[in-house]
């Protein structure tokens, strides 16, 4: 049975830099991933939708250039070349990565990993002894109950990034960044697009000066924008490829019709089958519960990135992966101050955030004091002609 002292299951962002930073601490490591590495961010997440984001960040310039004196015409979008482009992008940052990975010396596994025990890990049939296991397996799209994705007329961002031609209509089910990122690609690329969000405005997770300014600005740009409004799963019908909701807002019905339904309601834990049930490992609304060391129930096992909830981003990942093979190898490390890891959105404008909200610091007891600066009085901001937002100051 070959050995390592770490054997981290999950090759995304959080599993590769806790591999790559324990053959830096002097272990031996192994990373085990059913798919390829890089994870969700490298090819479903991140940087696919950036990608998208960008390239209709372009077109809106070129549709706007006469503000420039510069004349533009016969537009358009080659939606086929774009996923062309998105797939040789991903291909060489994947390359890259694979190289980066194995110069440090952590060998990667292909396959399904799965525990036996704390120390023992199975991945199709080939064993390895662990003395210490990272769980890192990512999440996948949570689906709404009667909206399960068809990937066809009902979608989820996955299914998005596959797409070889715009929908003339999408609506959007959730505000959350994810929702809100493929809202604004799709208008800029001219499909109609309606958001539905549960809570009372966009973005519930952010500042609410952000989400009523968001909300704005989708809204001017022709997004029909229902918030606290519920969709009735069991009142969607499909015809003449159409998916038709009907959405309860304010006591009122209405309906609500789109070629596409993406479901952007939140990112669950990936547990399926990693064994589990052998070990002490805890789950809780289906994220792996941990300590402040990323320890879970079992001595020997830690779970770090969207596994165990909380801030679901790349770069937080990371962070918890690199705490985690530090805490494996002994050292006292500072522990992460999620109160400051900044947020984005890639929305246009981009909603960017670092620190707690102003309505966070008043539910701390804080006595807070607010500033409001508007674009419109920026150089910069009026030489782009990007006016259309503000820097907002908690303190």
């Amino acid at each position: 049975m070959e050995a390592f002292d770490l054997v981290v299951v999950g090759g995304g962002t959080g599993g590769y830099t806790a591999a790559i930073h324990a053959t830096q601490l002097g272990l031996t490591a192994a990373l085990v991933e059913r798919e390829k590495v890089g994870g969700v961010c490298l090819h479903k997440g991140c940087i696919p939708t950036k990608l998208l984001l960008e390239t209709a960040h372009n077109l809106s310039l070129i549709r706007n250039s006469r503000t420039f004196g510069i004349t533009a015409e016969n537009i358009s979008l080659d939606y086929g070349l774009l996923a062309s482009r998105t797939e040789q992008v991903v291909g060489a940052l994947h390359k890259n990565l694979r190289s980066v990975i194995q110069k440090h010396k952590v060998e990667i596994i292909e396959g399904h990993a799965r525990l036996l025990s704390p120390t023992e890990v199975d991945v199709d049939g080939r064993r390895l002894k662990a003395k210490n296991v990272i769980l890192a397996t990512g999440s996948r799209p949570k689906a709404l109950p009667g909206l399960e994705p068809d990937g066809l007329r009902i979608v989820t961002s996955d299914h998005c990034l596959e797409m070889r031609e715009v929908p003339s209509s999408v609506v959007v089910i959730g505000a959350g960044s994810v929702g809100l990122e493929f809202a604004s690609f799709y208008l800029d690329v001219g499909a109609e697009v309606t958001v539905i969000e549960l809570l009372p405005r966009l973005l519930p997770l952010e500042d609410a000066d952000l989400g009523r300014g968001i909300e704005k600005l989708l809204a001017a740009r022709g997004a029909s924008v229902l918030t606290s409004a519920r969709v009735l799963p069991d009142r969607t019908r499909m015809y003449d490829n159409v998916a038709e909701l009907t959405v309860q807002q304010e006591g009122q019905e209405r309906t609500v019709r789109g070629h596409a339904i993406l479901v952007a309601t939140g990112r669950e834990g990936l547990t399926d089958g990693l064994g589990l049930e052998n070990t002490n490992v805890r789950t809780e609304n289906g994220s792996v519960v941990v300590d402040d060391r990323y320890r879970t129930g079992e001595p020997t096992v830690f779970a770090v990135g969207d596994l165990i909830g909380g801030l679901q981003l790349a770069h937080v990942a990371a962070a918890e992966g690199y705490l985690a093979a530090e805490a494996i190898a002994g050292k006292d490390t500072e522990r992460l101050d999620y109160d400051r890891v900044p947020r984005v959105t890639y929305t246009r404008p981009h909603v960017a955030a670092v620190g707690l909200t102003e309505e966070q610091a008043k539910e701390r007891g804080s006595n807070v004091k607010t500033r409001r600066f508007s674009f419109r009085s920026n150089a910069m901001a009026l030489i782009r002609d990007e006016t259309e937002g503000f820097v907002k100051l908690v303190y």
